[in-house]
């Protein structure tokens, strides 16, 4: 498998981690022990409407772009949105069909606005980077001007702006690892807002990305130390703490947590949507 991602020769002592791993451990260490390490892992709370919303998108832009170009009309991707429709975790029918709807419009009219030809879609990348591997699933890659970019879908109720693409360590280890795996320059970074239609992008450098770099080094050798503490039983709320706040309200691992459960009353499964 390390011949096949380019990784040959490179020692297993690096740690190995993708972007969401990283983003579990920096906003709740309780919650990443109970994610990554538990045996067996506490049972989680049901599905979310504003997830399934977005894993629909991604599907349906998945397929669309892996047809050949004169099959890609805006009629055909609304036809991959019903295709790749589900419920879970709508409020009911009436709210699911609305949100059907709405997505299908989203992605129709992204896909005659956007002229894209991706090089890859949902590419899975891998690349060592100082003391890592950072590695991930990148919704798409384009070629522009010889550069490779990095693009990723969003379908939340916030607007992304430039400011969330240059700081956001999940594109920038994407970025790094596109580079990388596929031996070509990169550094442009982009977030499509499909209810909206706005890109937020940003332009990295060879200093960001570094940067970008050294602080998931940092914060790997943290949840490794944690992780190599949990195998010698250390499992209290000294390696792993909480991190009470508002967001405990969305946790689907709250039922297992007095303090999230304290900190904010638990938010209804299609809370969150668009409006």
């Amino acid at each position: 498998m390390q011949d096949q991602l380019g990784l040959e020769g490179i020692p297993d002592k690096l740690i190995r981690v993708t972007p969401a791993k990283l983003a579990t451990w920096t906003s709740c260490p309780r919650k990443f022990r109970m994610t990554y390490l538990d045996r067996p892992a506490p049972p989680r709370a049901g599905a979310r409407a504003r997830s399934t919303l977005g894993a629909v998108v991604h599907n349906a832009l998945k397929a669309f772009y892996e047809l050949p170009e004169p099959k890609r009309t805006a009629e055909r991707a609304a036809a991959l949105v019903r295709s790749c429709w589900k419920s879970d975790g709508f409020a009911d029918a009436a709210q699911a069909a609305d949100y059907r709807e709405r997505a299908q419009q989203w992605v129709a009219d992204y896909v005659e606005r956007v002229d894209a030809a991706p090089i890859a879609v949902e590419r899975w990348v891998s690349a060592a980077t100082g003391s890592i591997i950072a590695e991930g699933r990148v919704d798409r890659i384009d070629r522009r001007e010889g550069e490779l970019v990095v693009v990723d879908y969003k379908t939340g109720r916030r607007h992304p702006t430039d400011e969330d693409a240059r700081d956001s360590p999940a594109l920038a280890l994407y970025a790094i690892a596109v580079g990388r795996t596929m031996h070509a320059r990169t550094g442009r970074v982009e977030l499509h807002h499909l209810p909206t239609g706005k890109v937020a992008s940003w332009q990295h450098d060879q200093r960001s990305l570094d940067g970008h770099a050294q602080r998931a080094q940092r914060w790997a050798a943290e949840l490794q130390a944690a992780s190599d503490s949990f195998d010698s039983g250390e499992t209290g709320t000294a390696v792993f703490p909480p991190n009470p706040g508002r967001q405990c309200g969305w946790c689907d691992l709250r039922a297992h947590c007095p303090e999230g459960q304290q900190a904010a009353p638990a938010e209804a499964p299609w809370a969150g949507l668009t409006e």
